[in-house]
């Protein structure tokens, strides 16, 4: 597969799309949010005034947009992809949307004699920068092997997790419910500890010897203690993921009270103006409730 289109050339997008360029596949883009990115064009990636158009140059079409509306629109809206597409080829939505949308996109692409792979991402900026994203697959098994050439220069932990559309998508949902519940429990670790007098820096390098270990806790714990906000990953965008959490356990009749009162703590930093910030600075909502910041002397708490 050589010929390949990709729209949402956004902070995650252009990096994928340039390793798949510099891999030698011919690029077709076109505009969505974000300019096309000049390094693409000057490498020979051609640009394209619609979606249809990418569609009709390209034997597989990745969309890398940022929520559901945006991936029905980028396929089925005037000059979509939809329009462009002939039997026998590929659409890959790696974006992050609803599971439940994403099944009604797929039939509507099957039924043009195409097939589909959600394929979402973890990882954030720097995964797609280094080609080390983990990447979740739902769709038929042999669409996936076509693709998985593909995958495999945008990423290193690439998994089929379920030959139904949609499973892709389910798995991401869930990946950000154990990463927002994380951070929101390191959160209240730190700041308790802070405001009982304990040293929030020692408090995280002992935790980080035992079963409480993490990722999470290696890399946003760090950012909690030293306010390093700037964001890898939105609290815009993860609320718009929990957002997909919360509306699937509706129409699955099932409760997720902790992913709720989560997001109800990423409400209150947007309403704080935070939104743009790091997710890990859901800590400061924690620290609103408190009344007391990791920093600060907690002797005048007492």
């Amino acid at each position: 597969m050589t010929k390949v289109g990709f729209i949402g050339l956004g902070v995650m997008g252009r990096p994928m799309a340039g390793h798949l360029q510099a891999a030698g596949h011919k690029l077709s883009v076109t505009k969505h949010r974000a300019p096309l990115p000049q390094e693409l064009l000057d490498g020979g990636a051609g640009a394209c005034a619609s979606g249809r158009e990418v569609a009709e140059a390209s034997q597989a079409v990745i969309l890398m947009v940022p929520d559901t509306p945006d991936v029905e629109e980028v396929l089925f809206g005037p000059d979509g992809v939809a329009e462009g597409l002939k039997p026998g080829k590929i659409v890959v939505d790696m974006s992050s949307i609803s599971p439940m949308a994403t099944r009604r996109f797929a039939r509507r692409i099957n039924e043009l004699g195409c097939r589909y792979l959600d394929a979402p991402v973890s990882g954030g900026e720097v995964g797609a920068r280094n080609a080390t994203l983990t990447i979740m697959v739902g769709g038929p098994r042999d669409a996936f092997r076509r693709v998985k050439p593909l995958f495999e220069l945008m990423g290193k932990n690439i998994t089929l997790v379920g030959t139904r559309n949609g499973d892709g998508q389910t798995c991401k949902v869930a990946n950000q419910i154990i990463v927002a519940l994380t951070i929101e429990a390191i959160g209240e670790a730190l700041v308790f500890a802070a405001k009982a007098g304990a040293d929030p820096a020692k408090v995280r390098e002992a935790l980080m010897g035992g079963f409480a270990a993490s990722r999470i806790l290696e890399v946003h714990g760090e950012r909690m203690i030293k306010r390093s906000f700037d964001p890898g990953f939105r609290i815009a965008l993860h609320q718009k993921d929990l957002g997909l959490a919360l509306e699937a356990a509706r129409e699955l009749n099932m409760s997720l009270p902790n992913t709720a009162a989560c997001q109800d703590l990423f409400n209150l930093c947007a309403a704080k103006g935070w939104a743009d910030r790091d997710h890990s600075a859901l800590v400061r909502a924690i620290e609103d409730l408190a009344g007391f910041e990791i920093g600060q002397s907690p002797h005048g708490n007492r």
